[in-house]
């Protein structure tokens, strides 16, 4: 049996191994192809793990937002393309989509008169940059919402 780590400062890697009461020896067994001394490897950041390898830790630690946590902090397309997204309560989703579509209801209007031309102008700049960053807003929820079911379904509160 392996040794509990005393380091205070674990990578999301090493505390999602962890908090699935796994060793690296264990965890290796249940990766198949992974062996404890890269997964010791990727815990001390002495080098980054593949994404075929994420996934693998992602599915057998039971946490999916290691998905979203390598892509929008350690993928160079991912840092420039996926934002970070939060575990969050289901509630505060809820609550978060609905502000945010409830402020985009009221710009519907604006986006029709700035977008029906095809051309933004100067003056349509403000406004539009305003309703981009509300879809923004909209999307980033969204993404929340998926991640939230996508650990719902691993801890078995939802049913495929």
């Amino acid at each position: 049996m392996g040794r509990k780590s005393t380091k205070e400062n674990k990578n999301i890697y090493q505390t999602s191994r962890e908090a699935a009461g796994l060793t690296r020896e264990g965890a290796a067994e249940l990766l198949e192809y992974m062996s404890s001394d890269r997964i010791e490897k990727i815990e001390s950041e002495k080098s980054l793990p593949h994404p075929d390898e994420i996934l693998a830790m992602a599915d057998c630690y039971k946490n999916p937002s290691l998905c979203n946590y390598y892509c929008s902090h350690e993928c160079p397309i991912g840092q420039e393309y996926v934002p970070e997204v939060k575990l969050k309560d289901l509630s505060q989703i809820t609550l978060e989509m609905l502000a945010s579509l409830n402020s985009l209801e009221k710009e519907k209007t604006r986006l029709i008169e700035i977008t029906v031309d095809g051309i933004i102008s100067e003056d349509e700049k403000e406004d539009f940059e305003r309703i981009q960053n509300q879809l923004s807003q909209i999307s980033l929820a969204v993404d929340s919402l998926q991640l939230w079911v996508q650990k719902a379904i691993v801890d078995g509160k939802i049913c495929q």
